[in-house]
């Protein structure tokens, strides 16, 4: 399979260094393009106002291309012009951070797996419900051989596949779900705090009460140990409200 690797953490972290180099061992083609800094949480951001830079990464058996720019920058730059051909699948992460719920709208990840989707590439996310987490390998592999039992012949046109793993050891992990996406969302508070110069400065803060989950759904069975996989469709389309208004206006 010809792939196209992006992420938001950037070219340098270790979840896109884990699945390239799993994707490698299994025999895909594998071509980086991925922000150079981190781009977490930017959601579907493109840049519009400035020239994109972009600089070939050539270290300890990785390569590939780093885009000063957005997660989508990465996908549309590299889809329409830096590989020679259209990949078969594009495929976004590791992140560092699940993306579950509302976290598919911030995710610069899930964003990088849209862009493919909107252009009409298979696509998928794949997100580790840790911060801290360095080793990834066992992920890595389990995400690479899921793609060769993935229907994505029969999957709808534009489907995003979202996959989550749970923080804790591959060994210990539960079997995969394909479930729904949470409906909660967070409570968010930002933390005041002082700078060094006397400055007020705000840091975001946030949390989904667990009373609010649903235990079927992606949070809550990600949070018991299971591997989750849910299919995303971005038709934004509130159809229920479409006949209310009908009915109200006409």
């Amino acid at each position: 399979m010809d792939i196209l690797l992006a992420n938001d953490d950037g070219i340098q972290a270790a979840g896109l260094r884990a699945l390239y180099f799993a994707l490698k061992e299994a025999g895909h083609s594998v071509h980086v393009v991925a922000p150079v800094t981190e781009q977490s949480a930017v959601g579907h951001a493109v840049t519009l106002s400035m020239p994109l830079k972009v600089k070939e990464f050539r270290e300890n058996g990785f390569q590939g291309l780093g885009v000063y720019g957005t997660p989508v920058d990465c996908v549309k730059l590299g889809l329409t012009t830096l590989l020679e051909r259209k990949p078969d699948l594009v495929l976004s992460g590791i992140n560092a951070g699940a993306n579950v719920g509302v976290d598919i709208l911030y995710s610069g990840t899930v964003s990088a797996a849209t862009e493919g989707a909107l252009m009409c590439i298979p696509a998928m996310a794949v997100s580790m419900d840790s911060f801290k987490a360095v080793e990834l390998s066992g992920q890595a592999r389990y995400a690479a051989d899921l793609l060769n039992r993935i229907p994505f012949d029969r999957l709808p046109e534009k489907c995003v596949l979202n996959l989550n793993f749970p923080d804790r050891p591959m060994e210990e992990t539960l079997d995969l779900v394909v479930c729904p996406h949470t409906r909660a969302s967070y409570d968010d508070w930002y933390d005041a705090r002082i700078d060094p110069r006397g400055g007020p400065y705000y840091w975001l803060n946030g949390m989904i009460p667990p009373e609010r989950l649903s235990p079927d759904r992606d949070r809550a069975l990600l949070t018991m140990g299971h591997v989750t996989l849910t299919p995303l469709r971005f038709d934004f389309t509130d159809r229920q409200a479409m006949d209310t208004l009908r009915d109200g206006i006409f």
